[in-house]
């Protein structure tokens, strides 16, 4: 019976078809072998990433996006592979992008560009959130996006955000001239000052000097000015040094759409490291000698007088030529003369 038994089953084994034999691929292992030829080495160094934990992979990727000069280094990084284009696109990465890799020009906009930096928004960069912002503001004409990028960057203690967010509500930029909100300027300007920024506090200097929308204070003023003057001088913060890159995104934007502003009517900020432009008609002030210049701010007003317009004003001509006779000409007019005037008799 036995014997039966097992001859039936036999048979009945070789009627069901045969499924191949599945054996799992084995991995390599992780310390592989130095004697194995002459190319050992270089088979070593092609997979010395693919060994690495994706942890260590992110934590090299984030100090590459902190350090890198240009954003085509950290470009290529994206495009070299698919592990490393999840990686690079990764909070931790994202979070920690400078503003030279974050610096995008103008001439090679995209969606692209845009979508790059709404991501490095999204991932909590405060330096994008703030280029980003003031893009869709000044640039794209999307007012209240661009508004809650810049006080999302303030929020998270930018200083040039503040300063920005404190222009707007001096100038009521994006809507009517009644718009216009003095206190918040001001508190904007002290805050960006506290955090180090010289040209808020020169703004916040002169807002007391002049009782602008707070109770005046001239020798507190005086103070503000002389500290950011004496700053300049010792060359610890210079004020004229190489513009943000947004601020050069902007100049160029509109360099290259002159139909923009001309349509409306608008102008440009007269300082060459600023960029803004206008958002309604004779929202900027102009020089009031010449008025062939207007400015955003009193900040680049100084910044401007002193580089450029201190020898093209009529005010500053007369003052260069007769100093005793017209020792206060730039402080009554010239676009500029009164924040050089005031640093120059503070010292």
């Amino acid at each position: 019976m036995e014997r039966r038994t097992s001859q039936r089953r036999n048979v009945a084994a070789s009627m069901q078809p045969k499924t191949p034999r599945v054996t799992p691929k084995r991995r390599r292992s992780s310390a592989p072998d130095h004697s194995t030829g002459e190319n050992a080495g270089d088979e070593i160094a092609g997979d010395f990433f693919y060994w690495m934990h994706d942890d260590l992979v992110v934590t090299i990727l984030s100090k590459l996006s902190s350090t890198a000069s240009r954003p085509s280094d950290f470009i290529n990084s994206i495009l070299s592979c698919k592990r490393f284009r999840f990686l690079c696109l990764t909070k931790p990465v994202l979070s920690r992008a400078s503003v030279r890799v974050l610096a995008v020009k103008a001439k090679n906009w995209s969606d692209s560009a845009h979508r790059f930096l709404w991501c490095c928004c999204m991932a909590g960069n405060m330096h994008a959130c703030y280029m980003l912002g003031m893009i869709r503001f000044y640039c794209l004409g999307n007012r209240l996006t661009g508004i809650s990028l810049l006080a999302k960057a303030a929020m998270g203690f930018h200083a040039r955000a503040l300063y920005s967010l404190a222009i707007i509500q001096f100038n009521g930029s994006g809507g009517s001239k009644r718009q216009k909100d003095l206190q918040a300027g001001v508190a904007f300007c002290a805050r960006a000052a506290s955090l180090g920024h010289l040209n808020a506090l020169r703004e916040f200097g002169h807002c007391l000097q002049d009782g602008y929308g707070v109770r005046q204070n001239i020798l507190q003023g005086r103070r503000c000015l002389i500290h950011v003057y004496y700053n300049e001088t010792t060359g610890e913060v210079r004020t004229d040094k190489e513009p943000h890159p947004v601020n050069v995104f902007m100049a160029d934007w509109f360099a290259q759409r002159p139909g923009i502003l001309d349509k409306e009517d608008l102008r440009l900020c007269s300082n060459k490291g600023c960029g803004r432009p206008e958002t309604r008609m004779y929202e900027f002030r102009r020089c009031s000698l010449c008025g062939t210049v207007n400015y955003c701010s009193r900040a680049c007003q100084a910044i401007d007088w002193k580089i450029l317009h201190k020898m093209s004003c009529t005010a500053g001509l007369l003052r260069l030529r007769f100093p005793a006779v017209f020792p206060a000409v730039a402080a009554a007019g010239g676009g500029g003369g009164d924040g050089g005037a005031v640093e120059e008799a503070a010292v």
